[in-house]
């Protein structure tokens, strides 16, 4: 099985072609395929180009716990660079990309090493993220994790996000609430990505991210445009955001109807042909 292997701001996946592997990898495969010491190691599987009715290119999106993401801003820019390398798409050319989330439309420029997605419309409404109980946008609520109280809003980018407030962000805490947050279905029934948010300034922000399916995680595109979306929509920044995280920065645009173009840049790290040894090995539970 043969991968070719990206990151977008230490946010790696593995691209898997479906000419090299006709059968897209689930369940326990994945788990071993994306396991940092077992297997070749990602933050995810992007299986693709697969053929749409309804875009150029199809993408199916696959976190390390084999869950399949809706959306993804970082494996977006992934799978563009994936396709220009392999000149299926021309530099500055628009295209489309279908995902579970929705069609997304992509530009690849700069030979490569900038990339921009029409990531589509951010939405607050519970109904639409999913988020329980009455039909409203999720804005300013509370709740308690681990003893201490915490506001909260949540919005949908395809993919849904707990956006938490707070006057300073840091990895000890994402890792601590996060996958607390990411777990309580009887608020969020599909699970959310979780983004603990610090406005800098009405132009920046920083962002901590607990990525559903994955875990913490150094930078996400969809994580990045959840956050500046609800910074903007509080009154906080205005609609061009740079966002901060532990992998570096990336661009957000918020167009009035809070349409959300990201961009930044996605590199190649190598190639790979996996041993099939690894998919009959058993991963012990708590290895030391």
């Amino acid at each position: 099985m043969k991968f070719s292997k990206y990151h977008a701001l230490g946010n790696d996946y593995l691209v898997l072609n479906p000419s090299d592997s006709p059968k897209c990898p689930e369940g326990a495969d994945v788990v071993k395929i994306c396991h940092r010491n077992f297997g070749l190691g990602s933050d995810g599987i992007l299986f693709g180009p697969e053929k749409s009715e309804r875009a150029d290119f199809k993408l199916r999106i696959l976190n390390p716990d084999a869950s399949e993401a809706e959306k993804s801003g970082n494996g977006l820019r992934i799978f563009s660079r994936y396709l220009f390398d392999l000149g299926l798409v021309r530099e500055d050319v628009p295209f489309k990309v279908e995902t579970l989330g929705g069609i997304v439309k992509c530009t690849v420029s700069q030979m490569g090493n900038k990339i921009s997605v029409e990531m589509g419309q951010v939405s607050f409404d519970s109904e639409k993220i999913p988020v329980t109980g009455n039909k409203r946008e999720v804005l300013n609520e509370t709740f308690e994790i681990l003893g201490d109280k915490y506001s909260y809003c949540c919005a949908t980018v395809g993919n849904p996000h707990c956006v938490l407030p707070m006057k300073k962000v840091s990895a000890e805490l994402a890792h601590k609430i996060g996958p607390v947050i990411e777990h309580m279905t009887s608020l969020f029934p599909n699970r959310t990505n979780v983004q603990l948010l610090e406005v800098i300034d009405r132009s920046n922000i920083k962002i901590e991210i607990w990525e559903r399916g994955a875990g913490y995680t150094l930078a996400s595109g969809s994580s990045s445009s959840a956050a500046a979306a609800v910074a903007h929509k509080l009154g906080l920044c205005d609609p061009n955001i740079v966002v901060h995280m532990q992998g570096g920065l990336l661009q957000i645009e918020i167009a009035p109807d809070f349409s959300i173009t990201m961009t930044g840049p996605a590199t190649p790290v190598g190639k790979y042909e996996m041993n099939p040894a690894v998919l009959s090995q058993k991963i012990p539970e708590n290895p030391l």
